[in-house]
């Protein structure tokens, strides 16, 4: 082994079962969360997710680009989904003033109604499959080693949270 190269340590029994469990996680919560979505509301949770950034941001507009960011998908993916969500009259996308050639998704009056509608259901999902099993837990040490794992590899989050639909 070259000498230049780190000992790397086993993980310790604790480490490697925090380790396995996050992993699973981080795998089925997202399953869970929107099979809740799907069968109360017709919603996945990527759909949900594009209304509630838009829902957040200053004209309920954002460029395609930084959508794409926020919800953490593809460029060509997000297209996909505000296609599925203009038909059915939720979102509109128009050209960028800024520059005209970039594209810009606006949440529409209906668009935030069906994010009002289901943002309950989301918020009921998400308290049973993750916040009830936090209690008793530091959430803020436990939310910045989570942040602290993404960031590590994406950069820090663009912007947080402002408001709630409802």
């Amino acid at each position: 082994m070259p000498s230049d190269t780190p000992r790397v340590e086993p993980l310790t029994p604790k480490e490697e079962a925090a380790w396995r469990a996050l992993g699973r996680a981080v795998l089925v919560i997202p399953r869970m969360l929107d099979a809740d979505l799907l069968s109360a509301q017709g919603l996945n949770v990527t759909e949900y997710s594009v209304l509630m950034n838009l829902s957040e941001a200053p004209d309920r507009s954002l460029r395609m680009t930084d959508l794409a960011n926020y919800v953490s998908i593809t460029a060509s993916g997000l297209t996909r989904v505000v296609e599925r969500l203009s038909r059915d009259g939720l979102v509109i996308r128009v050209k960028a003033d800024s520059d005209g050639r970039g594209q810009v998704a606006v949440l529409t009056d209906a668009g935030f109604a069906r994010l009002q509608q289901a943002w309950p259901t989301h918020l009921a999902s998400v308290r049973r499959h993750v916040m009830d099993h936090l209690q008793g837990l530091d959430l803020e040490a436990f939310a910045t080693a989570v942040n602290d794992i993404a960031c590590a590899e994406v950069g820090p989050p663009v912007r947080r949270a402002q408001r709630t639909p409802g």
